[in-house]
């Protein structure tokens, strides 16, 4: 971590309330809990309007917190879109992103950069315990494991579940080969469970990345079978299991209105596997692509006594504001010796204000192929999706009111050309202060 971070953040744990396991617990900062599912669709959940996947405990997490419905990741992939979440900055800007290699391989030799801030190490700054259950793919050498990124322990698959080989990891060591898949999301859940309740007496983060639902699919006994949407709802509806579980042991534990859980997944439906893929609903497209359903996913804030009950918000947010917006709810300042594409959506969360975020970057790999400004987006480029060939350049750029049209289907460049103009503008400034660090997928 630079100097300069590390003198500002001890400087302000000085003057904070103290928060150790001795502190009253009312002067303790809260709780953060991010539960970040694999490949699920903008159209997967039940409060999301899927048909015939039963979700009621992302449902009642829903109807007691906050629905966002314009809610993006950074980018339409895996590792790059960890990156961005962790250190709420854009894949560009961290390295994490490549036009060759869309995301790390059992071959990578390259990681999440040790410079990079992630929220566990500003956290832990702050006397939090930090733990990650689950995939994490941002490096599987031991120096880019959670432990040397800010996580006091770590348990998962270090990649996504149909690398091999597949093993589980302990800390830094392998303790499964291969993986028992079917068993995979309770053990995860377990190891949550059993976080929560060592620590606490004392502030925590948990990052809880699962694996699925991430092709290939696999359900535990008691929910193989179960799904009318076939073992694809079967998979699903195991993940809303173990998010209740997860609430259930913050409200068995007297914590729940002591923590902020935030779900959401980190790109869209992988639509080539067919029905072992998601929907994206009415959005167009999914994993691999940067329409809408490639990018906007599911994200649910639940706060029991601080985030009013049983909100629904347009309002426009993205993976790589969940850093800020932590650090404002627990009191860490945010790193200022970096550019940041991190917006505070403190305001829209707790009910006092709107989203700062006015607009939306579209990156695939290096390719900046969309913007969006207000309800207006731009295609500069186009590519349908995970595994398609070479994208398509688009002069005039599409143009799409996304309130009007979601699914982007009305292209209205003609009748808009100043909403092309303000795009272009939003692009240029962001480009002229762009730095591009070396790619850490073409490591090998």
């Amino acid at each position: 971590m630079p100097k300069l971070l590390m003198v500002e953040i001890v400087l302000a744990c000085l003057v904070a309330p103290a928060v150790g396991a001795d502190a009253p617990r009312e002067k303790r900062p809260p709780n953060v809990v991010i539960i970040f599912a694999d490949d699920l669709g903008y159209g997967d959940l039940g409060c999301y309007g899927h048909p015939t996947i039963r979700t009621p405990n992302l449902d009642r997490m829903a109807a007691e917190g906050l629905r966002l419905t314009q809610f993006y990741v950074a980018e339409c992939v895996c590792t790059p879109s960890r990156a961005a979440l962790l250190t709420g900055r854009l894949p560009i800007r961290n390295g994490m992103c490549s036009d060759t290699k869309r995301v790390l391989f059992t071959d990578s030799l390259g990681g999440l950069p040790h410079e990079e801030v992630t929220i566990a190490e500003a956290l832990k700054d702050r006397g939090y315990a930090t733990g990650c259950v689950g995939k994490w793919h941002l490096g599987h050498l031991p120096k880019f494991l959670p432990l040397r990124q800010g996580f006091d322990s770590y348990f998962g698959i270090p990649y996504s579940n149909d690398m091999q080989p597949t093993y589980l990891v302990r800390g830094e060591e392998m303790v499964e080969e291969p993986v028992e898949q079917t068993t995979i999301t309770a053990r995860y859940t377990d190891e949550a469970v059993k976080f929560i309740r060592e620590n606490r007496e004392r502030p925590f983060f948990l990052y809880l990345p699962h694996n699925f639902p991430h092709t290939p699919l696999f359900a535990s006994e008691k929910f193989a079978g179960t799904s009318r949407r076939g073992l694809y709802g079967d998979v699903v509806e195991e993940l809303d299991w173990s998010v209740g579980q997860v609430l259930g042991t913050l409200r068995e534990e007297k914590l729940a209105e002591h923590t902020l859980v935030i779900f959401t997944s980190d790109n869209g439906p992988w639509l080539i596997r067919n029905q072992n893929g998601g929907s994206a609903g009415l959005l167009r497209a999914g994993k691999g692509s940067t329409w809408e359903g490639g990018m906007r996913e599911p994200m649910i804030a639940w706060w029991p006594g601080t985030i009013p009950a049983g909100r629904v918000s347009a309002e426009l947010g993205c993976t790589t504001d969940i850093l800020a917006t932590i650090c404002t709810l627990t009191g860490v300042q945010l790193p200022k010796d970096r550019t940041l594409d991190s917006l505070d959506l403190s305001p829209l969360l707790l009910g006092t204000g709107d989203s700062p975020r006015e607009s939306v970057l579209y990156y695939r790999g290096r390719q900046l192929m969309a913007a969006r400004l207000g309800p207006w987006k731009a295609h500069f480029k186009t590519q349908d999706g995970y595994g398609q060939p070479k994208y398509e350049e688009h002069d005039p750029p599409l143009l799409y009111n996304l309130e009007h049209d979601p699914s982007e289907k009305y292209d209205v460049a003609k009748a808009h050309p100043e909403a092309i103009s303000d795009i272009r503008r939003l692009v240029a400034e962001h480009e002229a202060g762009l730095e591009e660090p070396p790619s850490q997928l073409e490591i090998r």
